[in-house]
Formats: C-alpha cells, structure tokens, sequence
C-alpha cells in the first residue's frame, strides 16, 4: 500500500492521531469508524482500493481510543457532536476545507451531523452500517406496513443473536473481541477470523487505556440538541451503504436514512453484516464510496 504518514492534530484540548495515505494533491476521503473503534479497524484492502480509485485517505482515532487522548468523562462530559468537531480538526489539521466523508456506525452518525452543521466541509457522504442520528433506539414499537418508508422513531431492535451476545457478558479482551466480530460478520458470508484478529490484536497494543473506549457509549446515550437536526437539510451527495444481515442496525435503518435524505442512493451489500471481516468485501465496499 502506498505510504503512510501519520500526524497529530489538536482538537481543543485533545490530542488526536491520524494517518494519510495517498497522494496530498488527490481528493481527500476521510474515514470515520464506529463507537470505542480506532482508525486502523478501517481495513487497509479499502483504504488501498480508495487510493487506486484517485483518492487520499485520511483515518483517525476517535479520542478516547488508540493513540488519540483520554478525557475524564466524569469531568468534562461530551457528546456526538463534540466528536464530530474532532473530525473537523482533523480537516483542520490537513489544511482541507472540505473533504468525502465516509463513516461507519457511529461514524455515519457522526457523518450525518457534518453534512447538517458543517455543510460547508462535505464534499459527499458515505454513510454505512449506520442509523439516523438522534434515533432512540431503546423504544421497540410496531413495524410500518410493508412498501412504506421506515419512521426514524419506528426502528427494529438489533438482532436476537446480538442481544444474545450482549446478555453473556464476556470479559474485556481480543477473545470476547473476535467472538463480537464474528457475530457482526453474520452466518452469510464468511469471517476472516486471522485478518480480524489481527486488527483487534493491534487495536489493544496501541491503545493508552483501553477502557477508555467504553466513554463513546456514554456519550451516545448523552442528550445532544444538534442530533434532533433535520436530515432533509443535508445537501452533500449522499450514498447510504448498508448489509442485508446487518445484526444491529437491520435493513429499516438504512431505508430510513435513504427516505430522509433528499436524493440519497442506498447500496444494500447481499450477506453483509455490521464489519466488513470477509475476504473482498473491503474492496467492494470501497467501490461504493462516493468520490
């Protein structure tokens, strides 16, 4: 893969690692990954993809993971929003004034509050595995008839099998990691286990504090008044990308977000489910980011 050079950046207070690859004079795609997730869980065969398709690619850890800062949470609580400001200094750091973004998870939720609050820094969205900032996912109501266009406050839960895996409480480590990858890989296509274990292996050797990552879930769970936004005033290109077998976020989520973003594409990715952990799906999945 082409060289990587990796940089920090300041976001306020907190110090954030990144790393580029590519080409500086190439468009500029930044990849923003999921909740307590560092930028090298973005897989190297779709970074190395993007790069052949003409672009540099940006990735990052979020605070509170990798080599990026700790934050008392206790002390100075923060929200989606205020992670979202870490991807624009990034941008920042860079000297980008706008870029693709491509997030997934928790990064297309932090996606979605660029394209609404910083219009300006988006060049397109792509939005994978991911739900409608702002939903509430802990409400369990009745499904819209078939044909109609799912409500972001009318959302299934996640899958049984993922409850399942939740309710068993497996202690913290790689082993409790690649079962939860395996899980979110789904029964269709097959689990990479080695390249997963890998990335999870490298994960907690470059982590500060490892526990720390579990701050994302409390920052998920925080009220944030810029998430209740409307998604219909996102005017960036947007292309939602989601599995078939997504265990967390199923299918109505990527529908919802397609329904409520004005000219949204929806690529729906047969046998995927939550991670991209079965051999070439990265390299497809890149196809699918905008440029």
């Amino acid at each position: 893969m082409t060289r990587a050079h990796e940089r920090y950046v300041d976001s306020g207070p907190v110090r954030i690692w990144t790393e580029r690859i590519g080409k500086p004079d190439d468009p500029a795609v930044v990849m923003v990954m999921g909740s307590a997730a560092q930028g090298v869980s973005c897989p190297d065969a779709l970074v190395h993809r993007l790069v052949e398709r003409g672009a540099q690619v940006i990735r990052y850890d979020h605070r509170d993971t990798g080599r990026s800062g700790l934050v008392d949470f206790d002390a100075h609580p923060y929200t989606i929003g205020d992670l979202a400001r870490d991807c624009l200094a990034v941008l920042d750091g860079y000297g980008l004034d706008a870029a693709h973004v491509a997030g997934t998870s928790l990064g297309g939720m932090i996606a979605q509050w660029l394209g609404v609050h910083a219009p300006d820094r988006v060049r397109s969205l792509t939005i994978m595995s991911s739900s409608p900032m702002g939903h509430d996912p802990a409400p369990v109501r009745e499904r819209a008839p078939a044909g109609e266009p799912a409500d972001p406050d009318d959302l299934p839960p996640p899958s049984p099998e993922f409850l399942a895996h939740m309710a068993a409480g497996l202690p913290p480590g790689v082993e409790s990691d690649v079962a939860l990858f395996r899980m979110f890989n789904g029964p269709v296509r097959p689990f990479d286990e080695q390249a997963a274990r890998a990335m999870l292996e490298l994960a907690l050797s470059r982590a500060t504090d490892p526990g720390a990552a579990a701050n994302h879930n409390r920052a998920v769970w925080r009220d944030d008044p810029t998430l209740k936004a409307p998604l219909s005033s996102i005017t960036a290109p947007t292309s939602i990308v989601h599995g078939d077998r997504d265990p967390l976020y199923p299918l109505a989520h990527a529908e919802a977000l397609a329904a409520a973003i004005p000219g949204a594409v929806l690529h729906v990715v047969p046998g995927m489910g939550h991670v991209m952990t079965s051999p070439g799906l990265p390299e497809e999945v890149g196809d699918l980011v905008r440029l």
